[in-house]
């Protein structure tokens, strides 16, 4: 496995994300990702280089709603989409069916 995963609440929040916890320092992250969702026919809309922030945003529009996909100086990349939990479900089973991707359970509680 190169990449690794959690399907788990925002801090505080009802709504769901991927956080992507081992892997993301490879330089093939992003095309390893898109790769494992082209079912989704997922299209990027727009790159910010948020550099306050010492991330990038990647705003991406597909078959099943919007998304964003965040990726940071500390090797950590977000996929996030606003009150859309099937969406991020959708890319988790993607991911989860993909040879380079392993989801790691965790405990939702621990993020209320």
């Amino acid at each position: 496995m190169k990449y690794k995963y959690h399907l788990r609440p925002g801090d505080q929040s009802q709504d769901l994300l991927i956080e992507i916890f081992s892997g993301v320092e490879n330089e093939y992250f992003l095309t390893d990702l898109l790769d494992s969702i082209t079912a989704i026919n997922a299209k990027i809309d727009k790159i910010s280089d948020l550099w306050m922030n010492d991330e990038i945003l990647i705003e991406v529009s597909s078959d099943v709603g919007f998304f964003s996909i965040s990726k940071d100086i500390w090797d950590f990349a977000f996929i996030m989409s606003d009150h859309n939990k099937e969406c991020i479900k959708k890319i988790s089973l993607l991911l989860s069916e993909n040879e380079n991707f392993q989801k790691v359970e965790v405990n939702f509680e621990k993020y209320k």
